[in-house]
């Protein structure tokens, strides 16, 4: 049996360079392994004309080019445009996964007026984020190469209308907080979490260390993700 490809999603202010250390320990192990730039997220690119739906449709037509099911793992915020992908095309996705992430449904952020929205500042960021485990080389590194997310994408949402997205094989990686945290806020009814108690077909994973552990934790999340692609794969 052939593991499923793997497509790797980053959050707000990432290009598929974030994914670089994990898609190296994906590709070592003999799976494969795709990262994406989203619309708007390279550098020096136009972002006044990107909207959520842009995102949507690139991470559907990378799942599409694929030609067989895949494993579509979300980071972070990504959790939107990722349900809405499981919800166009829920037979095209063999597991989805969200790296500190869930479902989101609606508009992040249906007030955000800006054009965009850069990257915190060093003492915001600490102070809203888990950094457990980042070294002060990779957090230079992520401030550097760093982009604004597009506004639109943060404003605009889409409507889910299809109940097979709810059937789709989920894992919901928690490593920010833990599970239990996550599970007790999914019922102040945040919209990035709103999705989860659709789901019929969810797994909880505690992976404790930063909400980037592509960076702190790359050889686990990559195990993880492996060991969901290898199950996922389909026979010769």
């Amino acid at each position: 049996m052939a593991s499923a490809p793997i497509i790797l999603v980053p959050g707000f202010w990432l290009g598929a360079w974030a994914w670089d250390d994990v898609v190296a320990r994906l590709e070592a192990a003999g799976q494969t392994a795709t990262a994406l730039t989203l619309p708007g997220l390279a550098p020096e690119e136009d972002r006044s004309t990107v909207h959520f739906q842009d995102h949507v449709d690139a991470i559907a037509d990378a799942v599409q080019s694929a030609g067989v099911p895949v494993v579509l793992a979300v980071h972070s915020a990504r959790g939107y445009a990722g349900y809405a992908v499981a919800d166009r095309m829920p037979d095209r996705i063999a597991h989805l996964v969200y790296v500190d992430s869930a479902p989101g449904k609606g508009a992040m952020d249906p007030e955000f007026a800006d054009a965009d929205k850069p990257l915190m500042s060093e003492e915001e960021l600490e102070a809203e984020e888990n950094l457990d485990g980042l070294s002060k080389a990779q957090l230079a590194e992520f401030r550097r190469r760093a982009v604004p997310e597009p506004g639109a994408t943060l404003r605009e949402g889409v409507e889910l209308t299809n109940d097979a997205r709810r059937d789709v094989p989920s894992t919901i990686i928690c490593t920010g907080f833990p599970s239990e945290k996550v599970k007790q806020a999914v019922e102040d009814g945040y919209s990035w979490l709103a999705g989860i108690p659709e789901l019929r077909n969810v797994t909880w994973v505690d992976l404790p260390t930063s909400h980037w552990p592509m960076w702190s934790k790359p050889d686990d999340l990559a195990q993880l993700i492996g060991d969901i692609a290898a199950g996922a794969g389909t026979l010769d």
